[in-house]
Formats: structure tokens, C-alpha cells, sequence
């Protein structure tokens, strides 16, 4: 635009010149900038915990860096010249300026095209083709269940083969009666858990209906407690979110979960979500209905619970906060992806003064947030029940990424910072979105209690919304050990 506005041209001598002073700066900018983040990085594992000696990450970073460089630069120059081509052609047949105007219009359109129907779709179209072979294998050392307890078992009405990779896993790591009574020193019984695999009908609706009469098999709604899981895209249930309850209630539990995608879970939070929020919703108004038509004396303790991409299933199931605590008897949500729409409209709603990472919303009456145990108990004072608990490290870009960060600041870095992040980071238009998105691929990389690992804070979340009659500190104390292997 400049060149066919402004008609002067600057000596060749200058323009030399100029990019000559534009590739010293550039370079002397990028190494500042390599060095900086080297220095933040390290400030970064500190305050996680980790190691800080990282004499790999110059050389990795600036070997990428050089690499995208290149394939980018490549391909802007094809760009480039298929768009000066066209120009070229169109401006025989055309006015100059139509011939520009079409000419860039039409490029635009091919690049949007390609990248959307041809790359995009192609590799989703390659993941799921892959995962689709993937679902069909089993982890090493699972094996069919021997109880009538579980799905895939004894007389079940869901086969083993349906039940998926992750749900074979699910089923197959199930609490023992041995391994709880060890725990308790008590009396216990088969923990319940049900699954229904993507294969095992034909939609969200035909699977809840089947898991609920897998239910009913297994006498889940005999049991004192029965929880609503949501899975993450490969139909995955975290062991840490689904072990606690089954210690806590000694084996009396029911657990129901089932897969709605194949797909790795940051490829199904891409094109999947809506398939998680109707099996969210399928599964859990199928469940209490049938809940629902018990007397009201025998009814089980109605929970749900999701991880990740869970938690945005699980919520989906629900109109607003309101219905949430009307319809349940708790919730616990661990880090909630940011496109929640619950946990999004709590957020927003926060206490004035309450940090974005850390709310406090209607001065903690339901629900409550917490990244270490004893924010749960922020305010003190009475906690009514139901209770809604959320589990959100101030570290976990699961949390915190959201398309707004291409050009609005977030919340999160103004004012105190969270719990390990870096009080150097500073928000950039278009950078930081990228940061945060790269962050994702290593949000399991770091200790628990940062990033997207919560361990065995679980049990101290499921101790606050669900603990059965009897249960003390100490128990969670004990249960905290027992999941961190201590």
C-alpha cells in the first residue's frame, strides 16, 4: 500500500543500509530475548520446585525458533508468488487496482480454504484414524474384571471389547476389596464402576440409557454415594479422581462415566466439544432420573465430578450455578478448561477484591476454589451443602487459555500473582496467547500442585463436597498419603 501511495524511492545505498540495521537489530533482539527467557525459565522452575540447571533450552529454543522460521518464511514466499501470478494474470483482463483487489481477495480465500479443508481437516481426519487403531489396543497389564461389580465383567451388558481403551483401563484399575480394607481396617465391598464405550450404541442418549441399566445390574443405586464422571476426549477417568471416593465410602460406591470421542483430549476440545456437552448432559439427566424416581430415604448421595475437559462435559449438563446445587449433592471440578460455562459465569460474578485465580463468589456459600487444601476453608465459618468445589492451579494454562489472549490482558496477571507464576511474565498481543497455548503440551510436566497436576489434592476435594459420616482430617491425611505413594 505504501509503495502505490508514496511514489518515492529511497537511494539503493540507503535501503542497503537499512537492512542492515534491520538484521543487526533483529538479531541482537533475539538473542536479549533468548537470554531473557532462559533467566525466566529458571526463575520458573524455582518456584515449582524443579531443576533450574536447563543448558539444553538456548539450543533447543533457538534450533526451533530457526526451523519455524524457515518453514514459515517458505511459505509466505509461496503465497507470495502464486498471489503475484494471479495479479499478473488478472491485470491482462482488468483495471490495475480491480486486478490487485481480486487478486488479494482470492489468495485470502484459497489460504482460509486450504488451511481449514485441507490441513486442518486432514490432520483431524489422521488423528482420529490413528486413535480410532489406538482405542482398539489395551493397556499393558489390564484384564477383564472377574466381579459382576463391574462393567465388562460377569453379566455384564456392556462388553469388555466396547468398552475402549481408556475404558478398559477404568474398569480394570478398579479398587479391590483388599486394597480398601487395608485402608480402613474395616469390613468392604466391590466398588461399583460403570463405562460405556463409544462402540457400545449409537448415541450419547442410547449409551446413558444403557449405563444406567448397567446401574441397575450392578445395584449401584443400593450404594451410599454415586458419582457422575465425565471423561476427557479419549474417554479417559483420572485414578486420582475416581480412587478417593471408592477409600472414603470403605467400597460402598458407584461410579458411571462414559466415552464420547477417541480423540487426544486437546484435538477433541478443538472439534468434540459439543459431543462432550451432550454426553455430559445425556449421561447425568438420564442418571438422576431414574435417581429421582427412588424414595426419597433410599436414594444414594448424587455427586459429579470431571477432569480437564470432564468438567466442561459434566457442567453442560446444567443451566447456570442455581441448578447445579439444586439437582446434585456436590461437585468437584478439577482444572476446569476456560470455556466452562458455569465455572466462566462464577468467575465473572467473583466477590469484589477476590482475585481472578483464587474467586470467592457469594462469600463462598456453595461453591469454593482452592489450589492448595486449605483454600477450601476460605472463609472460615460455616460451609452449607450442597458444595461445589473447583481445583485450579494459578499455573494451569488448561485454566487460563482462551482465544482473548491474542488481544485482551488477562486477569490473572493483574494485581498479586497466583501461586507459582512467574512475576516476571508480562502479557503481549498475539505472544502470550501462543505462550500459554505451547504451555498446554507441558502442563503435566511439573510437580503436583502446579500446572495441570493436582494429585492428591483430589482426595482433599472430595473430602470437602462428599465425606461420609465419620470422616476426619486425619482419614484425609491418610488418604493423602496413601495416593502420593508416601
Amino acid at each position: 500500500m505504501w509503495r502505490a501511495l508514496v511514489r518515492y524511492r529511497p537511494p539503493e545505498r540507503w535501503r542497503r543500509l537499512a537492512w542492515r540495521i534491520m538484521l543487526t537489530g533483529c538479531s541482537l533482539l533475539a538473542a536479549a530475548a533468548l537470554w531473557y527467557s532462559y533467566d525466566w525459565q529458571r526463575d520458573l522452575r524455582a518456584l515449582m520446585g524443579m531443576d533450574t540447571a536447563i543448558t539444553w533450552f538456548p539450543p533447543v529454543i533457538l534450533a526451533l525458533a530457526v526451523v519455524l522460521f524457515t518453514l514459515f518464511l517458505g511459505l509466505s514466499r509461496l503465497v507470495r508468488l502464486g498471489g503475484r501470478r494471479l495479479i499478473g494474470w488478472l491485470d491482462r483482463f482488468v483495471p490495475f487496482y480491480v486486478g490487485h483487489v481480486l487478486g488479494v481477495l482470492v489468495v485470502g480465500f484459497l489460504v482460509a480454504v486450504f488451511a481449514n479443508d485441507v490441513l486442518f481437516s486432514g490432520f483431524v481426519r489422521t488423528m482420529s484414524d490413528i486413535s480410532s487403531v489406538t482405542n482398539d489396543t489395551t493397556h499393558p497389564g489390564i484384564q477383564r474384571p472377574a466381579s459382576a461389580s463391574l462393567s465388562g465383567g460377569p453379566g455384564s451388558l456392556v462388553s469388555w471389547d466396547s468398552l475402549g481403551r481408556e475404558g478398559r483401563r477404568f474398569i480394570g484399575t478398579a479398587t479391590t476389596p483388599s486394597r480398601v480394607r487395608a485402608f480402613t481396617g474395616a469390613p468392604a465391598v466391590q466398588p461399583i464402576r460403570v463405562y460405556v464405550g463409544l462402540d457400545a450404541a449409537a448415541s450419547p442418549r442410547d449409551q446413558a440409557a444403557l449405563a444406567v441399566r448397567e446401574l441397575e445390574r450392578t445395584g449401584a443405586f443400593g450404594r451410599s454415594v454415586l458419582a457422575v464422571l465425565g471423561t476427557t476426549g479419549t474417554g479417559w477417568v483420572d485414578q486420582g479422581m475416581a480412587d478417593p471416593l471408592e477409600y472414603m465410602y470403605g467400597g460402598d460406591s458407584a461410579l458411571v462415566a462414559l466415552q464420547y470421542s477417541y480423540l487426544p483430549s486437546w484435538v477433541s476440545f478443538l472439534v468434540d466439544k459439543k459431543k462432550a456437552a451432550r454426553a455430559g448432559e445425556a449421561l447425568f439427566d438420564a442418571v438422576r432420573a431414574r435417581w429421582a424416581a427412588l424414595p426419597a430415604g433410599d436414594r444414594p448421595k448424587l455427586v459429579v465430578a470431571g477432569e480437564s475437559l470432564g468438567s466442561f462435559a459434566l457442567e453442560n449438563a446444567f443451566r447456570g450455578p442455581d441448578e447445579l446445587a439444586a439437582k446434585t449433592d456436590g461437585a468437584l471440578f478439577v482444572g476446569p478448561p476456560n470455556a466452562n460455562p458455569i465455572w466462566s459465569l462464577v468467575t465473572a460474578r467473583r466477590d469484589p477484591g477476590s482475585p481472578l485465580w483464587r474467586p470467592l463468589y457469594d462469600d463462598g456459600e456453595t461453591f469454593r476454589f482452592a489450589q492448595k487444601p486449605a483454600d477450601l476453608w476460605r472463609p472460615p465459618g460455616p460451609w452449607k451443602e450442597p458444595r461445589v468445589v473447583y481445583l485450579q492451579n494459578a499455573s494451569d494454562p488448561v485454566v487460563w487459555w482462551t482465544p482473548r489472549l491474542v488481544y485482551d490482558r488477562p486477569g490473572w496477571l493483574e494485581g498479586p500473582r497466583g501461586p507459582g507464576v512467574n512475576p516476571q511474565m508480562n502479557w503481549f498481543p498475539l505472544v502470550t496467547f501462543w505462550q500459554v497455548l505451547v504451555d498446554m503440551t507441558a502442563g503435566l510436566s511439573v510437580p503436583p500442585g502446579h500446572g495441570h497436576r493436582y494429585g492428591p489434592n483430589i482426595a482433599d476435594g472430595w473430602a470437602a463436597v462428599a465425606a461420609p459420616p465419620g470422616w476426619a482430617d486425619a482419614d484425609t491425611a491418610r488418604l493423602r498419603a496413601l495416593l502420593s505413594g508416601s
